[in-house]
């Protein structure tokens, strides 16, 4: 797999050796060689005698050798837990030891001569000192303790201590399981809700998110109660790398960290023998979602064996597939083996029902399904369509299908989404999973298209253009038409599909990005789209690919701005003549009746209405950036005389300003008596420079994207005051700003400006359009 990787766990259990004959020296150095003279047993002061043998390799020389009895020593055995008891030390990781005892008075000294030179090696160190009595009793309501002692393993000293305590917090914890497993399932989500979910995560903790290490190991607390089985070699294999990421993280940041920023990414793929990134980051998502698949099924198994049995009955679901025992199997006597449409009709089955897929179901379903012919038959694809058509419910479901490679065999192509990671932050889930997340958004659309198939069939596929080089719409679009093909869709059918999987980004970027008052705007989305049974297709994708993306990419603005544009396109397909120019709303008509110009802050909204003219834009962006607030939409338009300005904003940190201390600066503005420039060069000389690498600003001419304004796009890593540089350049170059769409995507902002000179017109001179895209790069960096 992976270069040095390969002898990862190699150096771990050889480092767990080197510090077991350590601990062990240091052990008998306490426990058998005289004390110098008398000292403290409890505290860090007053221990004068030598301090043992010096630590292992990478903390020191290694010394010394095992000791497997007690050598004369009884009553007192040191004892690993956490990652040295499993033998799972990291290059970071600290050590996790209990000194057992019978009670013995010279326990105290013993501890201190153990203690001290692991302090004095540098390696972090958990400890505690207690008889068996005690470690029983602390495990009994401290769920980190029972943990550790579930797996706590020998290292020196009297073995019958250690086995009389694991045996003892064993049986309770086997005794007491129901609520027990309770705590810990209840634990696991606490730690899911505040880490997250290590597969989709853009810099994920290896150790607590969930499908992160942690679980396996509560997967194997839960196993100790035998409640359920071990985790099996898919998990363990998914744990090695997970440990192996983890260690190669502790190599290259010489701390023992657990969460994998981006900025490290690439080197922990290095240490690993991987090729990028990418390559890791991917391999991460496949180990985590099988261990929270599996976990997932585990406390499946503990809610049926805690809360009893379900009902014995077998109810027909679907042909050859029944509901037993809260799970979907299949029918006696029936065999995948002669039907190759009955896996996706017990996965549609199971969807619509609610309820999940048997284990051993899936494995027969996996292990006998012969593949689908090509062309599908009808009954397939209906299945497939019913299932996606199940909604969220159909998730679990693909998982559970995905997990046993059953997808890769019914969509080849699926194979080069899988687990693929998006690393952008407007992203929340790994490109395969993102696909399913908006079939199952789509689903609540289906009554409102002519062709409910068609859209959760092109909302599994808008994406799958991903796993090929290129632009991913294009390749999708090529793609798209393969899969249809196979699937069994008509000619006519896999037109439709691969239009909406081309254009399936078209909706939103153009209304976020575009002009919507420019005629040009409207009449290239109509040819595009060409028909209105592929716009309706295409604003039901919209919504459920933006909900599925995350809430950086889909908002009640964003609804709104696409749902203009889908009314007016769909106004010029059917022939009527386009709308008239924009007027006021009541709202901003009264707000223009100050003359001077108006402002409104209404919680995150903003509200600028004010006579036209060259700089209000960026003049009202100032303002905002001075008071902290950080712009996350704005959309800027004229109705006559009348310029209006929409901001969506949020404060940088803190509380938001005093809105009507915002609302006075943005009208000394508008008046011209304030310079918001020395506010905002005060502002900056005080921020510190990013020290994460970001991508070159862009800024870029579109052509024929408007007859009567120039358009221009940029694209810059978001910071303080950006909007308000871009429009000063803008200024410095004699443009006005017509209209403008402003968007931020997590830390990037995509914003569009429609620009004309002082004529009125577009720039059509090429050198002029250097000198604005050179202007505006400078304001930039």
């Amino acid at each position: 797999m992976r270069g040095e990787a390969r002898s990862f766990a190699a150096v771990r259990k050889d480092r767990a050796a080197d510090i077991d004959r350590w601990l062990t020296d240091l052990f008998r150095t306490a426990a058998l060689r005289p004390y110098a003279r008398e000292g403290g047993s409890g505290g860090k002061g007053g221990l004068s005698e030598e301090r043992g043998p010096a630590a292992p390799h990478g903390i020191g020389p290694a010394v010394g050798g095992g000791v497997n009895g007690t050598n004369g020593i009884g009553g007192i055995a040191l004892v690993a837990v956490g990652s040295l008891g499993r033998g799972e030390l990291a290059p970071g990781s600290d050590l996790d030891l209990v000194l057992l005892h019978d009670g013995r008075e010279d326990v105290g000294r013993i501890a201190d001569r153990i203690w001290y030179p692991i302090w004095d090696s540098g390696i972090g160190l958990d400890h505690s000192v207690r008889t068996v009595e005690e470690a029983v009793k602390v495990a009994r309501e401290d769920l980190k303790a029972v943990l550790g002692l579930i797996q706590a393993r020998h290292v020196v000293g009297d073995p019958e201590l250690t086995r009389a305590a694991r045996e003892a917090v064993l049986a309770e914890w086997r005794a007491d399981s129901r609520r027990r497993l309770a705590e810990l399932r209840a634990s696991a989500d606490k730690r899911a809700e505040a880490s997250g979910e290590l597969a989709f995560l853009l810099e994920p903790d290896i150790r607590d998110s969930r499908g992160g290490l942690r679980d396996v190991q509560a997967m194997q607390a839960v196993a100790a109660a035998w409640v359920a089985s071990a985790p099996g070699p898919r998990v363990r294999e998914a744990y090695e790398l997970l440990l192996d990421i983890r260690h190669g993280l502790h190599l290259v940041t010489a701390r023992g960290t657990d969460r994998l920023v981006l900025q490290e990414q690439d080197a922990v793929a290095g240490t690993l023998g991987l090729l990028d990134a990418e390559a890791l980051m991917r391999r991460l998502a496949e180990a985590g979602r099988t261990v929270s698949h599996a976990f997932d099924a585990t406390w499946r198994t503990v809610d049926r064996l805690l809360t009893g049995p379900a009902p014995r009955g077998r109810r027909p679901l679907a042909d050859g597939v029944v509901e037993h025992g809260g799970e979907v199997v299949l029918a006696r006597g029936v065999s995948p083996r002669t039907d190759p449409t009955l896996v996706l009709r017990a996965a549609a089955a199971a969807a619509e029902a609610g309820l999940p897929l048997a284990p051993a179901t899936v494995s027969t379903l996996a292990a006998q399904s012969p593949p689908l012919p090509v062309p599908w038959p009808p009954e397939a694809r209906g299945a497939l369509v019913a299932l996606l058509g199940a909604g969220r419910a159909a998730v679990p479901v693909w998982e559970e299908l995905d997990q046993a490679g059953v997808l890769v065999r019914l969509i080849p192509d699926w194979e080069r989404v899988r687990h693929r990671p998006q690393r952008n932050p407007v992203h929340r889930y790994t490109v395969d999973r993102h696909l399913i997340e908006t079939a199952a958004g789509a689903a609540a659309f289906t009554r409102e298209v002519s062709r409910p198939d068609l859209l959760l069939i092109s909302a599994l596929l808008h994406d799958i253009g991903k796993g090929w080089p290129g632009d991913h719409s294009t390749t999708g679009e090529i793609v798209a038409r393969d899969i249809g093909t196979r699937m069994g869709l008509s000619p006519a059918d896999v037109d439709i599909l691969a239009t909406v999987v081309r254009h399936h980004l078209l909706l939103p970027e153009t209304a976020t990005r575009r002009d919507l008052d420019d005629p040009v705007t409207i009449s290239r989305v109509a040819e595009a789209v060409g028909s209105r049974q592929v716009l309706e297709l295409l604003s039901a994708l919209a919504v459920a690919d933006g909900n599925a993306t995350g809430p950086a990419a889909w908002n009640s603005w964003k609804a709104s701005l696409v749902s203009d544009l889908v009314r007016r396109v769909r106004s010029v397909l059917s022939g009527t003549p386009p709308a008239p120019a924009p007027v006021l709303s009541p709202e901003q008509a009264a707000l223009a009746r100050h003359g001077g110009g108006a402002v409104r802050v209404n919680g995150s909204a903003v509200t600028v209405v004010a006579p036209d003219r060259p700089g209000l834009l960026w003049r009202a962006a100032g303002v905002l950036a001075a008071h902290r607030m950080a712009v996350r939409s704005a959309s800027a338009a004229s109705a006559g005389a009348t310029a209006v300005i929409e901001f969506v904003v949020v404060p940088e940190y803190g509380t938001p300003p005093d809105p009507a201390t915002l609302e006075a600066d943005l009208r000394l503005v508008l008046a011209g008596r304030l310079d918001i420039e020395q506010r905002l060069a005060r502002r900056a000389r005080s921020m510190r420079p990013s020290r994460v690498p970001v991508a070159p600003p862009r800024v870029t001419l579109l052509d024929d994207a408007s007859n009567t304004a120039s358009v221009v796009e940029v694209r810059a890593h978001d910071r303080p005051g950006l909007l308000w540089r871009i429009g000063r350049a803008f200024g410095e170059c004699g443009l006005d700003v017509r209209a403008a769409r402003v968007e931020t995507l997590g830390a990037e902002a995509v914003d569009v400006f429609y620009v004309a000179d002082r004529t009125g017109r577009p720039i059509l001179d090429e050198q002029q359009r250097m000198q604005v895209r050179e202007r505006v790069l400078a304001a930039l960096r």
